[in-house]
């Protein structure tokens, strides 16, 4: 299938709107129109990856971490990166990143990591703010279901576990038209009045052009009268990290031994044991010192990250634990995530999943 149709897929599910300011998600390289024989899904890209694509006969990389981060100025193989994609480019292997846009959904890697860990209710610990629209556009009663259909098919109307949500309202419009117009309703020169509703939506910002789109397309009307409306409301369903619950308390040293099992660590760093037992737990696959006054706000009882620096364990200043588990370890499932959604997609399609542990930690 065509390059263009994978990230179509993966860009619907885990929009690059999603993704932070510094980032660097997306097509990193490749040709939409390009011809792909098989996917290798990955957390890292590194050279042994690339020649595990190559014996795969795979020529597409999707991988958590971007390759390239910041802007390249040269290719002459001084280091891996720069190696790396002039190997790509040679032998037209695609290069495809889902960073922070993956972290920051609810189905994401911070799901990856709760469930991992058995955790209940969970939600997530810092919402994002802007991601939301209110759209209020005003239609004759008589073309009210049509409208509504199409812009409810486009994606607006989500709230939260709710779907084909508006809200409306009857009034009066009134309109004249000139010489130039061709009106659904009335006629040039001529002052007309016409029963309408008043509809609103929430509309994700990751598909207001498309709903604007259909609603263009749809309205019977030459000139739509609708305004677009930036919200404060923060999205339920957007945003960093993630808050859950065990379903029985567990003795902290219990569930760090059940952690470093499970996650394979080589070591946990971790702030001193707190008398009461572990249940509400706080968590951000890899760096997530960031979220630690969420964590605290929560009134979480640990919070499960990575890259914590020396000083940054003293915040917690004995309100919870913090369990610095490793950035690769935060992260190891989300490879296996992404090659789920893909082979469910795209049943007929090579989804190879990588053999290889590409952490660049080692513990003695």
């Amino acid at each position: 299938m065509q390059l263009q149709e994978i990230t179509r897929f993966l860009e619907a599910k885990y929009p690059l709107q999603l993704q932070e300011s510094y980032d660097n998600a997306g097509l990193i390289y490749g040709r939409p129109t390009q011809e792909i024989r098989g996917a290798l899904v990955c957390l890292d890209v590194t050279e042994d990856i690339i020649e595990e694509a190559l014996a795969l006969q795979c020529n597409l990389i999707i991988a958590h971490h971007p390759i390239v981060f910041k802007g390249l100025k040269r290719l002459n193989g001084k280091n891996y990166v720069e190696r790396i994609v002039e190997t790509c480019i040679q032998k037209e292997i695609a290069l495809y990143a889902i960073h922070t846009n993956l972290d920051n959904h609810i189905h994401g890697v911070n799901d990856r990591i709760a469930q991992h860990l058995g955790l209940e209710n969970c939600r997530i610990l810092r919402p994002m703010e802007a991601q939301l629209f209110k759209l209020e556009v005003y239609v004759p009663q008589t073309d009210f279901a049509s409208l509504d259909n199409a812009i409810l098919a486009a994606g607006a109307g989500q709230i939260g576990n709710y779907k084909n949500c508006h809200f409306r309202t009857i009034g009066t419009g009134t309109f004249e038209p000139n010489e130039h117009a061709q009106p659904h309703i009335g006629e040039a020169g001529k002052r007309e009045s016409v029963e309408e509703y008043k509809l609103e939506y929430i509309v994700e910002a990751s598909c207001v052009s498309k709903v604007l789109q259909a609603m263009r397309h749809t309205h019977p009307y030459e000139e739509v009268a609708y305004q677009l409306l930036p919200t404060q409301n923060v999205h339920p369903d957007r945003g960093a990290g993630l808050l859950g619950s065990l379903p029985e308390p567990m003795e902290p040293l219990d569930f760090l031994q059940m952690v470093k099992k499970k996650f394979n660590c080589g070591a946990i760093r971790y702030t001193k044991l707190l008398p009461q037992k572990i249940q509400k737990v706080a968590l951000c696959g890899g760096a997530g010192s960031f979220l630690l006054p969420d964590a605290i706000r929560a009134k979480a009882d640990i919070y499960l990250s990575a890259d914590f620096k020396y000083h940054e364990f003293f915040d917690a200043d004995e309100q919870l634990i913090i369990a610095d588990i490793g950035h690769y370890e935060s992260e190891q499932y989300t490879s296996e995530l992404l090659a789920e959604q893909l082979t469910e997609n795209f049943p007929n399609f090579a989804v190879r999943l990588t053999k290889l542990n590409t952490n660049p930690v080692n513990y003695l």
